[in-house]
């Protein structure tokens, strides 16, 4: 079956091959990377099917994902667990392999709330705990070859780069690459959210996380880093606000703090090449139109330079915030 045909039929037949009926509401919910629907089943409630995008994952490194969730959901961590059949929690269809989840119901989490924060803090820490324990046997760690390295050559042999801004643009790109490599050295790693950020973040009587599809082994600052914003001094209430919480469960070592812009420029290299590397799925110029324009490449020359620069500053400083 082509994964870029996922019809309403072949996503209902897909389902009533595991017992799992669509009564009402089916609805594409916003996800690139996998496909991802919710719907009414009049038995179950409201349920999310994602189908997987092929050669993602493995099964192994997908059946991970599931395992660390039930883990999580076992020490009281804020999460969707699996539905589990006869056949487990991973499923296939005509080659395409899919799993379904009880819908999380709750309004969007408030990253400017810092009672929110607070509480966000101590579930990570809750979570960091049994990622301590939990080893991955199959998923890759967050690693500079990775989000780096090979980002960098995805770019440099699949973005359509303007040929006038070609050379400065990967002169500059590999400055941010080499420097950020040399400034990434975790201490210390365990098994992660991966992409904790508010579009993965519900408030239901607390933070609920969804969405571990990035979950990986890394520093405890990754799950942590990308809900700070504004100037540096914001950024430092709202980190002061996290750890708050954060340290009611678990110690933090704040010499990770000197990841964050080693690990700002991980995402940003590794988001301009997951773009250009899914460029023909046909959802992705549908969706990110102004992606491969010479507007944007020029934008992204003014982002690593600022990158760059961010590099260079002193880190983030508990010390400095009282």
């Amino acid at each position: 079956m082509n994964y870029y045909q996922l019809t309403p039929d072949v996503i209902t037949d897909a389902l009533a091959s595991v017992g799992i009926y669509v009564d009402s509401g089916l609805m594409a919910l916003n996800s690139y990377e996998n496909r991802v629907y919710r719907f009414k089943n009049d038995e179950q409630g409201v349920l999310v099917a994602k189908f997987y995008r092929p050669q993602r994952w493995s099964r192994s490194q997908i059946l991970e994902e599931h395992d660390f969730l039930q883990a999580l959901a076992t020490a009281g961590v804020r999460v969707a667990v699996p539905l589990c059949h006869e056949q487990g929690s991973l499923f296939e269809y005509q080659g395409i392999e899919f799993a379904v989840w009880p819908a999380v119901a709750g309004r969007q989490f408030e990253a400017d709330s810092l009672e929110q924060l607070e509480a966000l803090g101590e579930q990570l820490a809750l979570l960091h705990q049994v990622g301590e324990r939990f080893a991955l046997q199959s998923r890759p760690t967050l690693s500079t070859d990775d989000y780096l390295r090979r980002a960098y050559r995805v770019l440099e042999g699949e973005a359509e780069l303007p040929a006038r801004l070609r050379s400065d643009f990967l002169v500059l790109l590999r400055r941010v690459v080499e420097r950020a490599a040399e400034l990434y050295r975790p201490r210390k790693q365990l098994t992660l959210h991966g992409d904790c950020h508010g579009g993965n973040l519900l408030w239901r009587d607390g933070p609920w996380l969804v969405d571990f599809d990035d979950c990986r082994r890394g520093p405890a600052v990754q799950d942590l880093w990308m809900m700070l914003s504004g100037s540096r001094q914001e950024q430092l209430v709202q980190l002061d606000t996290l750890l708050a919480g954060y340290e009611t469960v678990r110690e933090f070592d704040a010499a990770e703090l000197a990841l964050i812009e080693p690990l700002r420029a991980m995402r940003m290299v590794n988001y301009m090449a997951w773009l250009a590397a899914r460029w023909s799925d046909p959802a992705f110029p549908a969706n990110f139109p102004w992606f491969n324009t010479e507007g944007y490449w020029q934008q992204q020359l003014g982002t690593l330079e600022e990158q760059l620069l961010r590099l260079e500053e002193p880190p983030l400083s508990l010390t400095s915030w009282s």
